[in-house]
């Protein structure tokens, strides 16, 4: 008898078993982005730490188009490995590897050519562009590195290598945090030796993944030969693929939405808005850790036809993830005075960020709702449902309500918009959810009758 790549008998240990080691190396991802931020605000210069956080959108777009094909990989590897289709699974798998690399590549040209009206895009102003080109530059050239480090973190997942996906994230995270005093402090390098030191580390992770792939995997392939697939396998990849991308490009686009907004009030609120998305992050990152851990698990069993235990999964998930974001609002309510003087010394922006942590914080319960039903959309091959949530919690809808607060309270306004898009995308992620899993439901309706 074929060993399964999921044991499906106990769900909650094996979400678990994934979720865990990928929240894990989340929380380090966080530590490494939060020590860029650290280094950097102890020099207690505005302009220098506006024009790091206004670069956000660089990486933002990178891990975008990284998602396309890790996302959309592992989504129709946990489907193919649900059918048993090894063979198919391992072509994806080098497809998306070397395409990934080449969309880097392509990427990096125009970004370099059109720096300076793109950092002018994203808001930066005449005190901080020397700052933000000097991060910018760096990490244009290290596009290819950036792109091509999500796609076996993702993919080892669905093979069930949980544990050592986490291990290279983590080794190259680490990496980051040792050179980042080196390169910004004792250096002097300033912003870019903060971007050099994330692309060593990237690197790094590189490296150990390919290392593992080629030694442990059954299933994954990194021999350029087999990146031949059919018409309909790349369909599946780039519907799931550009769904999830669109996430992170909404998000992208948000936070230069909100920067423009910022930019007449002062690089002070820039700058304490820059902190208060990277401290938000550590909400953020446990949500995202917790749902897309689930995902290979969810495209494992909607791949067997397993309704039934894809509905208990997802109800235990639901509860699961509420509750960890209701202890997270809290703790972000409490302590967002100190983590905020942590960063930096300069009461005006701790005050601003104070508030602007507390009001991000607010709607975490419906940004979890959002997040796992996108994965379920994602990881099932749900495309369109996936793409609409995708858009709307930090996309369209979130734009709209941004521009209706703010016209109707100003700076007020402005601070509410986030949590009042997180409740209305929840709402719409309900809906969504009754909508295209109706032909599952009747299924598992039938499957009950007929017993």
């Amino acid at each position: 008898m074929e060993e399964k790549t999921f044991n499906t008998e106990k769900l909650v240990p094996t979400y678990l078993g994934q979720a865990l080691p990928l929240v894990f190396s989340m929380v380090v991802t966080l530590v490494y982005n939060l020590a860029d931020t650290y280094f950097i605000a102890q020099t207690n210069n505005a302009p220098l730490v506006a024009g790091v956080s206004i670069c956000a959108p660089v990486f933002t777009v990178l891990m975008a188009f990284g998602n396309v094909y890790a996302q959309g990989g592992s989504s129709l590897i946990s489907r193919l490995l649900g059918q048993k289709d090894k063979e198919s699974a391992r072509r994806v798998s080098s497809f998306c590897f070397y395409l990934a690399i080449l969309t880097g590549i392509v990427l990096a040209v125009p970004m370099l050519v059109f720096q300076r009206p793109i950092l002018t895009l994203m808001g930066a102003s005449a005190d901080t562009l020397p700052y933000a080109q000097e991060y910018y530059s760096v990490m244009a050239v290290g596009a290819p590195l950036v792109v091509a480090s999500f796609i076996h973190s993702n993919l080892l997942r669905c093979e069930g290598f949980a544990g050592l996906s986490m291990v290279g994230t983590v080794a190259g995270s680490v990496v980051n945090i040792i050179l980042d005093p080196i390169f910004i402090s004792v250096l002097g390098w300033g912003a870019g030796g903060a971007a050099f030191a994330t692309l060593i580390g990237y690197l790094f992770s590189i490296l150990f993944f390919l290392a593992t792939v080629l030694r442990k995997s059954n299933v994954l392939s990194i021999n350029i030969r087999h990146w031949k697939i059919t018409g309909s396998e790349i369909g599946q990849i780039f519907s799931v693929g550009i769904t999830a991308a669109a996430t992170n490009l909404a998000t992208s686009v948000t936070v230069v939405v909100m920067n423009q907004f910022l930019l007449p009030h002062g690089d002070e609120k820039i700058a304490a808005l820059g902190i208060v998305l990277k401290i938000n992050m550590i909400a953020q990152m446990l949500l995202v850790g917790f749902s897309f851990g689930a995902v290979p698990l969810f495209g494992y069993l909607y791949g067997a036809k397993d309704f039934k235990k894809l509905k208990q999964l997802l109800r235990f998930c639901l509860l699961f993830l509420c509750s960890i974001a209701l202890v997270m609002t809290a703790a972000l309510f409490l302590a967002a005075p100190h983590l905020m003087k942590f960063f930096i010394d300069d009461s005006n922006i701790v005050a601003d960020g104070t508030v602007m942590l507390q009001w991000q914080a607010a709607g975490s319960v419906f940004a979890g709702i959002v997040l796992l039903l996108t994965c379920v959309f994602q990881a099932t091959g749900k495309a369109l449902p996936a793409l609409l949530l995708s858009l709307s919690r930090q996309g369209v809808l979130f734009l709209a309500i941004l521009a209706i607060t703010v016209l109707v309270a100003g700076y007020q306004g402005f601070l509410v918009s986030q949590a009042t898009a997180d409740l209305c995308s929840a709402g719409l992620a309900l809906a969504l959810y009754w909508a295209a899993f109706r032909k599952e439901r009747l299924v598992l309706k039938n499957t009950a009758s007929a017993r």
